[in-house]
């Protein structure tokens, strides 16, 4: 079975394009079900994140699946071509386990995607799309994960763009022990984001979600205060920092509402981050004086600092994934011969229970058995060995490949 992976991420499309065909996790499942049920794809899994967006498939044509991305998302497929990488077999096998370990990503090492991955394959569990050939190929790139962080420093000093982002508003304001910082959603991002900005210490920690016991909840963490998103605006003139990573499809603050918020704040600066894909901010509020607006595309080039340290382990992590590429490539190419094997034996065995059935007779007839046995295994050899040796007897002169295939298959010396 052909095994390929087509999507885009953060080298190949710009941030506008990554929002346009990322996946909301709520319609995850229909989705791989609909890619299923409409192409001739029999297994599929769907990593969709801040920074990608990849489509994993056993059988099927990638082209078919690349056309039934760009209509999922309204696109037409010359438009989203130019931004997409598809990967055959081989090539699909490394990159998964390249992502796994964190080679892949933005941030050299980040530990996130292993669990946005898991996340990935627990939807296609749900939806029925994850067969044998995803199923050992995620939990293969699991284990090579484990392996690259435990014999690597790829792990060290991890820079995460949380971790850059309070860099960022560092430079905005030197001591952000003096700011009130406002959080916007309560998912993983958010909260990796409140525990680096909370190791500043800030004046004040507040969460704004839809749900408000979930923002209690991530609030309480950090001594902070929740609210409904609804009561959001007439308080966002409080905030020095603004961090929003939600799942809305739409952007949650405008222009309008950010000039009405620094009016009332007398311009004096607000630091943003929209950590979002799809975007919670619109770009336009980027253009306005006293306001730092910074998207996911605007820390890449930060967390890239520091990242030295790491870049040694590379080459070691690249050796054990090889390594592991080749193996799992070896077991695919093991199952390619299930089918005759499984037909190989039931031969054997359809013969083996003709001459038991026949020796059984012969015992009951009252036949010596010494004969019967004789008979018996006589019987399985002349069945066992009749397809080779007529191969053999029927060979041409020269078919010499033929002859050493079978010398290998009985572990045969030629006698002189």
């Amino acid at each position: 079975m052909q095994l390929f992976t087509l999507g885009l991420n953060h080298q190949t499309a710009p941030l506008a394009m990554r929002e346009r065909v990322a996946f909301a996790a709520e319609r995850l499942q229909a989705a791989l079900a609909e890619l299923v049920h409409r192409k001739p794809v029999r297994e599929a899994a769907i990593l969709s994140t801040c920074n990608r967006t990849e489509i994993y498939c056993a059988a099927g044509e990638p082209g078919e699946a690349l056309d039934w991305f760009a209509d999922y998302h309204a696109l037409a497929a010359a438009d989203l071509k130019p931004y997409v990488y598809t990967l055959p077999q081989a090539d699909a096998v490394r990159h998964a386990f390249r992502v796994a370990a964190g080679l892949d990503s933005m941030v050299l090492g980040e530990p996130q995607i292993l669990g946005q991955m898991k996340d990935a394959v627990r939807s296609a569990e749900a939806a029925g799309t994850l067969g044998t050939l995803l199923s050992k190929l995620f939990q293969r790139s699991f284990a090579v994960a484990k392996e690259v962080r435990s014999n690597t420093a790829i792990g060290a000093n991890v820079v995460s763009m949380a971790a850059a982002a309070v860099r960022l508003a560092e430079r905005i304001f030197p001591d952000i022990a003096e700011q009130k910082v406002l959080f916007i959603g309560a998912g993983e991002m958010i909260e990796l984001s409140a525990t680096h900005f909370a190791g500043r210490h800030p004046r004040s920690i507040t969460v704004a979600n839809r749900t408000l016991e979930r923002a209690e909840h991530l609030a309480q963490r950090f001594s902070g205060r929740a609210m409904l998103l609804r009561e959001m605006p007439e308080h966002l003139h409080e905030f020095d920092i603004i961090v929003s990573c939600t799942a809305s499809s739409l952007p949650i603050l405008g222009k309008g509402t950010m000039e009405r918020a620094v009016r009332q704040r007398r311009h004096r600066p607000v630091f943003m981050v929209d950590l979002a894909v799809p975007r919670d901010i619109e770009p336009e509020v980027g253009e306005m004086d006293d306001i730092f607006l910074y998207t996911l595309d605007d820390l890449a080039d930060l967390v890239r600092e520091g990242l030295d340290s790491r870049q040694s382990a590379v080459a070691q992590a690249e050796a054990i994934i090889e390594s592991q590429v080749g193996n799992f490539l070896h077991w695919m190419k093991s199952r390619d011969a299930v089918p005759l094997i499984r037909q190989l034996r039931e031969t054997a065995e359809e013969a083996r229970r003709h001459e038991v059935e026949r020796a059984l007779r012969l015992l009951a007839r009252g036949d010596d058995p010494k004969a019967v046995l004789e008979a018996l295994s006589h019987g399985l050899t002349n069945k066992l060995l009749h397809a080779p040796t007529h191969a053999l007897n029927q060979g041409e002169e020269g078919d010499a490949d033929f002859r050493e295939l079978i010398a290998r298959l009985y572990h045969l010396r030629s006698r002189d």
